[in-house]
This record gives structure tokens, C-alpha cells and sequence, in this order.
């Protein structure tokens, strides 16, 4: 029978020994949970923060004397494109020097950038700091599945990266619904104080309760005669050189990995297309149904409502699939993993038809004004889709470039905050030639095509691993 791996083995674990300290993986429950809960939440708040500023664009613009519809929706996604700078810097940074310093300079300047966001003084001014808060709030994005995997074995690692998943997808569509409120009440600087209030907390709490997870920091002040402890004796030019390869590992994933790319592209258009229905759904509820201002951000929570219920549906498949493969691979090799990367990727083949099935039905229903409540449905299915697409992509790159998990999804970050950030310029004008039934077409008919992806990385995935190595990027 085969024997599962010892944890000193693991990816970032390599040199601990049953005499060294207790690693990461042999925390406490409580423990474990406390830290999963801070980078969890700090996941939340920032994209949180992409979308919860967005209803009080017009009161702003007003307030600046500007009438460009483009400049309205670039003052949004700006942040977003921070997204895509920061984990370039961010991910590197965490493997060179631990995460922790990472996140605590992450919290500090995601709060002080949002507190300078609210003392604006004119657009471009927002519009800069905006870009900063979002490249410091990109940290938990890039590197918090590979913290996950720092303190989780393979086998328990699905729920801990499900609950982290959530962040990314719920935060932009609860974010509307709160902002609406503090900006109806209090204005729209107050959306800005109350971010940078909430992510000084956060950045006091990491302070005081996270403790360093990543393996070769631990073993570096483990072993001060270490290579690795080293480091802190490197000339000025040897880190520079680090963090520059560091800086392009990232990229080189992108063009070397097939993996990376094909999953990076596909990420960047699920989630180019959650932004692309922010754009759509005010003007289409308020013209078609009749919504006003404030009850059409309660529409989002249809994004919201599927998405929890595809969090449930992936733990339960992702459950289901791997004790099924589990039992095949013992029965066939007594050599074989109990799980490979490619089970995380299973839940897929039920859940990633629902993109462009969901978007056909938001589309044509709206069209045709049937009851609200169906459209509602169809941004339902969306959500469901890509909570399931999130979690199961985040997880097969964690497991798949193990020890380089952060560049690994930092490069899929920049993709996906990249599309994050300017599909959304593109969607009003799509609908407004295409309409809004054949605007959602198109975009199905694009996500139809990449439903087979899921499958050809089942089949092809391990093969491809083996022949585009990364240890050398």
C-alpha cells in the first residue's frame, strides 16, 4: 500500500526533520483556521472594493464636471488593472522574503491608498490612487492559495481553498449593493474611509495573529548555517537579480506553460465576463423592468446566491470525484497518488456548460422582458459556473507548480485582472449595437468554446507537465 507523503517532503517543507521546529502543517486546527480566516477575509475586501465604489460614479463625476462615459468606467476598472501590476511584484516578493512582510505591506498600503482615494482632489487624482490601492490589495489574490497550501495537506486543501475562492467572486457583487447604501447615506468619499478604515483593521490583525507559513523562511531561521540562511548576506546586485527573475517567472509561465496559458486565458474570460454583466445589469433592470437606483444592485445577489451554491456543488463533486479516483488508482497501481493535480479539475465537466447556458437565458429573456425573475436566474447559473471554474483552476495550479503556486497564480492573475479591467470599457458599446440578447450570444458562444478545456487537461494534462518542466523558469 502505498504511504502518503511525509509532510517534510512536501513542496516548500523539504529540509524539516522530526527534530526541527513544528512546521506550518502541524499547526493546530484553530490555528490553521484563524490564518485561512484573515487571508480569506483580506480576499474578500479587496475585490470588494473594485466594485463598491461603482454607484457613486455619478454623484463623483458631477462633482468633477466630467460628462465621458469611458472616464466613468475606467475610474472603476482602474482598480482592477492594479490587479493585474501588483501580483508581478507581490508573488516574487513573497518567495524571496516570506509572506507575511508581503501582506503586512500589502494591508498598509491598500488602506492608506484608499484613505488618499477619499481626499481626492480631482478625477485623475482618484484615478492614480485607485491604480495603487488595487496593486497593493493584489497580495491575497496572488499569494493566498499558495499560503493555503503552506499550512494544508493535498487532501484537506479543497475546502480551505473553496472558502478563499469565494472572495474574488462574491466581493465585486456584494460590493454595489453596500457601497449604494454608504453613498446614498453619507456620500461617495465615505465609501473610500470606510475600505481604508476596515483594511487598517485587517492589516492590524494579520500583524498580531499571522505568523510566517512559507517552508524555506522557516527553514532558513532553523538552520542559520543554511544555504538559504544565506540570503541575508547577498550583495545588493545578487537581490536584485532574484527579484528581477523572480518578477519575469511569472510571464515565463504564461509563455512557456501550456498549462499556465490555456488556464490563464480562461480565467481571463470568465472573469472579464463578471465584470462585463456589472456593466450591463443597472442599465438593462432600470430600463427594461424599471428599477430604480438603489433596488437594482439587490440583482447582483442572483451572481451571489449561485455562486454559494456552487461552492456547495464543487465540494461535494470535488468530495465524490477524488475518493472515486482515489479507489481506481489504488486498484490499478499501488504506486499511485491518491490524487494528481488533474482530479481537482473534474467538477468542471458538470459546472463550466453553465457560463454560456446562463448568459443565453440572462440575454434572450431580458430581450423579450420576461419576468425579471428569469434573467435573475440566468445571472444565477453565471455565478454557479464561475465560483466552480475559480476554486478548481486555483487549486490545480497550487498543486501543479507546487513549490512555485504563487508565480503560478500571479500569472494568472494578470490575465484575469487584465480582462477584469478593460472588457468592461467594451461591454456598453457590445450591447448597444448588438443588444442586449445578442450581446450575451456572442459572449456564450465564445464560452461555449472553452467548455472542452476542462476535458483536454483530464486527458493531456499530467503529459503536459512532464514535457514543459518549470523548475528552470
Amino acid at each position: 500500500m502505498s504511504q502518503p507523503p511525509s509532510r517534510s517532503c512536501l513542496p516548500g517543507h523539504s529540509r524539516f526533520t522530526s527534530a526541527a521546529p513544528i512546521t506550518p502543517y502541524d499547526w493546530s486546527t484553530a490555528k490553521k483556521v484563524l490564518h485561512i480566516g484573515l487571508i480569506s477575509f483580506f480576499t474578500f475586501i479587496t475585490p470588494l472594493a473594485s466594485s463598491m465604489f461603482a454607484p457613486g460614479v455619478p454623484q463623483l463625476m458631477k462633482e468633477f464636471g466630467s460628462t465621458s462615459t469611458t472616464m466613468a468606467s475606467f475610474v472603476v476598472s482602474v482598480f482592477v488593472l492594479g490587479f493585474a501590476f501588483g501580483p508581478l511584484v507581490m508573488a516574487p516578493a513573497s518567495e524571496m522574503w516570506g509572506r507575511l512582510p508581503v501582506y503586512w505591506l500589502s494591508g498598509a498600503g491598500f488602506a492608506c491608498f484608499n484613505a488618499a482615494c477619499a481626499r481626492a482632489g480631482s478625477l485623475d487624482e482618484l484615478i492614480a490612487y485607485r491604480f495603487m490601492a488595487g496593486a497593493f490589495g493584489s497580495a491575497p489574490l496572488s499569494n493566498g492559495g499558495a499560503t493555503i497550501a503552506d499550512v494544508v495537506l493535498p487532501d484537506k486543501r479543497a475546502a480551505a481553498m473553496s472558502v478563499f475562492s469565494l472572495g474574488p467572486l462574491l466581493g465585486p457583487v456584494i460590493g454595489p449593493v453596500i457601497g449604494g447604501l454608504i453613498e446614498d447615506a453619507y456620500g461617495w468619499r465615505w465609501v473610500f474611509w470606510v475600505l481604508a478604515m476596515v483594511g487598517g483593521v485587517q492589516t492590524i490583525l494579520m500583524a498580531t495573529f499571522m505568523r510566517e507559513t512559507y517552508g524555506p523562511i522557516l527553514d532558513a531561521r532553523s538552520h542559520p548555517s543554511s544555504r538559504e540562511a544565506s540570503s541575508s548576506r547577498l550583495s545588493l546586485w545578487k537581490k536584485t537579480e532574484m527579484l528581477r527573475h523572480g518578477l519575469i517567472r511569472p510571464i515565463k509561465l504564461l509563455l512557456f506553460s501550456p498549462i499556465s496559458a490555456v488556464l490563464a486565458v480562461y480565467m481571463g474570460i470568465v472573469y472579464g465576463y463578471l465584470y462585463l454583466m456589472f456593466t450591463s445589469i443597472p442599465e438593462t433592470f432600470q430600463l427594461f423592468y424599471g428599477f430604480t437606483t438603489r433596488t437594482v444592485g439587490l440583482v447582483y445577489l442572483g451572481i451571489g446566491a449561485g455562486s454559494v451554491l456552487g461552492l456547495l456543488y464543487f465540494g461535494v463533486a470535488s468530495k465524490r470525484d477524488a475518493l472515486k479516483q482515489a479507489k481506481e488508482n489504488r486498484e490499478t497501481d499501488t504506486e499511485a497518488p491518491a490524487m494528481v493535480p488533474e482530479d481537482r479539475l473534474r467538477p468542471l465537466r458538470g459546472a463550466a456548460p453553465l457560463i454560456p447556458i446562463g448568459l443565453f437565458v440572462y440575454g434572450w429573456t431580458a430581450e423579450y422582458r420576461v419576468h425579471w425573475m428569469v434573467p435573475v436566474l440566468g445571472t444565477a447559473l453565471v455565478g454557479f459556473g464561475m465560483v466552480v471554474v475559480f476554486i478548481a483552476v486555483q487549486l490545480y495550479l497550487v498543486d501543479a507548480f507546487n513549490a512555485f503556486a504563487a508565480s503560478a497564480i500571479a500569472a494568472n492573475a494578470v490575465v484575469r485582472s487584465l480582462a477584469g479591467g478593460v472588457l468592461p470599457m467594451a461591454g456598453l458599446p457590445m450591447y448597444t449595437k448588438l443588444g442586449i440578447g445578442w450581446g450575451n450570444s456572442l459572449l456564450g458562444f465564445i464560452a461555449l468554446s472553452l467548455v472542452l478545456a476542462p476535458w483536454w487537461l483530464l486527458k493531456y494534462g499530467k503529459e503536459l507537465r512532464d514535457k514543459f518542466p518549470i523548475m528552470n523558469l
